[in-house]
Parts: C-alpha cells; structure tokens; sequence
C-alpha cells in the first residue's frame, strides 16, 4: 500500500521544508519492500510556485482539486506566513482537506496555518522558537512549546524550524515503518535519527528591552562586556549611584528583566561565545564568564539550552584548533 502524502506549498515558502521531509520519504521507498510514500505537491492554484529563495517549485495540483483519502497532509512553512495574514483560501482548503487525512503535519511556522484553519485548538505544538512566542499570541487556545523539535498530539504534528522537518519525516517513517528503517534512513541522508536535544540550543535567551535611559543602556554595555565583574545588586546599584531598592525597580521597568536574570543571560552568552570560538577549558571558561566554576557553567546551559556545555561546543565550535580536554 502506498501512502498517500500531500505537500502544501505557497508563494514564498521555505524550500527546504519540502526538500528536506521529501528526500526522507523518497529515501525510505528506495530502502522498503513495503508500501512506501507517493508524493503530491499542491498549492491554491497549480503550476509555477516560487519558493522563498527565488527558486520555482511546480504544484501539478490545484488544493480544490484534492479529494480524500489522503495518508499525510504536510504544510510548510515559509516568512510570508507569519509576517502577513494566512491566505484564507489557503487555510479554507487545509481545514477542508483535514477531515480526510490520517494525519496532518506542519513545518516551521505552516503551524501558523493549522492554527488558523482550527487544527491546533486544545493542542500542544511546536513551530520555529522564533516565532512561538507569536503563535501562542495569535492563538491562545493552542499550547505552544518552544522547545520541542517536533510534537505529535492525537493525529496532528508540528515540528521546529526549517531543517526539523527532516526529524519530523524520520519520525513519520518510525511511525509507519518501525524504528529500523527510519534509522537506515537517517544514515542514508548523514542525520540524526532523533536530534540531541530541543530547539533552544539554537535560541538565544536575551530577551532584554533596549532602554529608554542613556544611563541604563550604559549599564547593560558595562554588564555585557564586563562578565566576569562584580555584577551583584549592590555593586551596580552603587555604580548607578542608587539605592539597591530603587535600582532594581528602574532597571527591571527599563530592561523588562530584573538586574539578576540579566546578568544570568549576559553571562551564559559570554560562555557561549566562548565555546564557539575558543579552546579554553569548561572551567576557564565559566571563571571568565563570570560563572564560577564548570558546574555552574553546567547548570546555566541545562536550564537555557538543555544541553551541556560540552555538547554545545561540539556541534557549534567555529576555531580549527582542537578543543582542550574538558573538565
């Protein structure tokens, strides 16, 4: 039995968000002797659809074309779709299309586009966490997590930015096939059959406002560029010339944070940095980031990225030298 899998496209998609899912099923059929995938790409109207990139993709199927039964409905995702309002014949055809569809998926912000067509209400999902922020907004009925890689709640998945829609199709392939061939699969294309932890590594916890005050501006420059410092209340209230209680009441109406979890996200992105570009040892590392010691540094990256720090470096070092031996 072939499983029937529709692809939505639009106008400024993201192409890998159907390139990347596609190649894991296409692969899978070269791999099974089983019933494998037989793609369709659809759009609103057929023909010529140019990605986000500029490149032109063909819908051979216009979505009022489509009848059921359909295995799998993937939506993709794509800049146009939370930076405009959904196209509502778009959303009209996907809401039309899901009663007939075994499951339903999305990738990136085409979560967006379930939302808007009432697949994600009461659910929990996932989009890129650049944008989850905007979903949970736009759709408060949907239960957003920023971390996940991909979610699958009843019959309907979401998964993360642009190359998570390669997990999420290794996890469909799991679900159809077994966990076997999906692993065959993922080795086949040289990717994780199940990524080492969520998202956020990819995230940056600053979230800070810019303040409106020179004075506090200046601080945050000081803070930033000063990790290692004597950053606690007093010092800086001392240095702003303040009372502790009347600094941290200005800082946190300025900045959105309290003078505390700033520092905490300043220096957790100082040793970031400093994973990415140096060789330096953990514990050096958190000393001149202000954090103390390698635990510490630990504790930071699990509570931001959930990944330790040594896991961090090894996917995202950009200096050719090799690490030193970590402690």
């Amino acid at each position: 039995m072939e499983r029937r899998t529709v692809v939505v496209i639009f106008d400024g998609f993201q192409l890998l968000d159907l390139a990347g899912p596609a190649d894991v099923f296409t692969t899978a059929n070269l791999l099974t002797r089983r019933g494998g995938y037989r793609l369709e790409i659809a759009a609103v109207r057929a023909g010529q659809v140019p990605a986000q990139s500029g490149i032109v993709t063909l819908a051979p199927t216009a979505l009022a074309e489509l009848a059921g039964p359909i295995d799998t409905l993937l939506v993709v995702g794509g800049l146009s779709v939370s930076a405009r309002p959904a196209d509502r014949e778009l959303v009209d055809e996907i809401a039309r299309l899901a009663p007939h569809c075994r499951r339903i998926a999305s990738v990136c912000n085409g979560a967006f586009l379930l939302a808007a067509a009432g697949l994600l209400a009461g659910r929990r999902a996932t989009t890129h966490w650049l944008a989850a922020d905007q979903l949970a907004s736009h759709y408060p009925q949907v239960d957003v997590d920023a971390d996940a890689i991909y979610v699958k709640d009843a019959n309907v998945w979401t998964s993360a930015g642009v190359s998570a829609g390669i997990d999420l199709a290794l996890a469909l392939v799991a679900e159809d096939h077994g966990h076997e061939l999906a692993r065959q699969v993922a080795r086949g294309l040289v990717v994780y059959l199940q990524r080492p932890g969520g998202q956020s590594q990819f995230s940056t916890p600053m979230q800070a406002a810019v303040p409106h005050d020179e004075r506090f501006r200046e601080l945050q420059a000081f803070i930033d560029d000063n990790p290692a410092a004597d950053l606690s209340v007093p010092a800086l209230a001392r240095r702003s010339a303040m009372s502790e209680r009347h600094f941290s009441r200005l800082f946190t109406a300025q900045t959105g944070m309290s003078p505390g979890r700033y520092v905490e996200h300043s220096r957790a992105e100082a040793a970031r940095r400093r994973l990415e570009v140096t060789a330096d040892p953990l514990d050096r590392v958190a000393r001149e980031s202000g954090l103390g010691g390698s635990e510490t540094l630990y504790r930071i990256f699990r509570r931001h990225w959930r990944i330790s720090p040594g896991d961090y470096r090894r996917r995202f070092q950009t200096t050719q030298r090799s690490p030193a031996k970590e402690k």
